[in-house]
């Protein structure tokens, strides 16, 4: 049962691999000029299949890695319970990095603006990757200095 999942991923991969590499040789078998030419013209009869493989491969992983995901986290409640309490606390940096920014409405470049929401909310990204990032430079900086001590 096993292997046979195991060889349809195979073969499902080698059509994947085989499709990526016709389509490919046929944007390579055009100069660049064409395929400009033709883009120019609202023609991407080239370039959209090998795009569409893209995007039906990236959605297939996706798909498969939070199935699998959600199966694993649902047979172990031990993971769960874990999962649940980083997740918690992931909502919280979120929370607390919203609290500590503000909005500003910001004008851009096409003469249009950036509302103080979108502003808040961009500001609030940026803190969100600052304390995620200082959470784990102190942790490796802990866990190298615990590698330490114990020698």
């Amino acid at each position: 049962n096993k292997m046979k999942i195991i060889n349809i991923v195979r073969i499902v991969c080698a059509i994947f691999a085989l499709l990526g590499v016709v389509f490919l040789f046929r944007i390579i078998a055009v100069s660049d000029d064409d395929i400009k030419m033709a883009a120019s013209m609202g023609d991407f009869e080239l370039v959209s299949p090998l795009i569409s493989l893209a995007l039906l491969v990236i959605s297939l992983t996706i798909i498969v890695t939070l199935v699998f995901s959600l199966i694993n986290l649902a047979t172990s409640p031990g993971k769960l319970k874990k999962s649940l309490i980083f997740l918690g606390c992931f909502v919280l940096v979120i929370i607390v990095a919203y609290v500590f920014s503000s909005g500003v409405e910001t004008p851009l470049k096409d003469e249009k603006f950036l509302s103080a929401s979108g502003s808040r909310w961009i500001e609030t990204g940026i803190r969100v990757f600052y304390i995620l990032s200082s959470v784990a430079v102190l942790s490796m900086i802990v866990s190298g200095s615990r590698n330490i001590i114990s020698k």
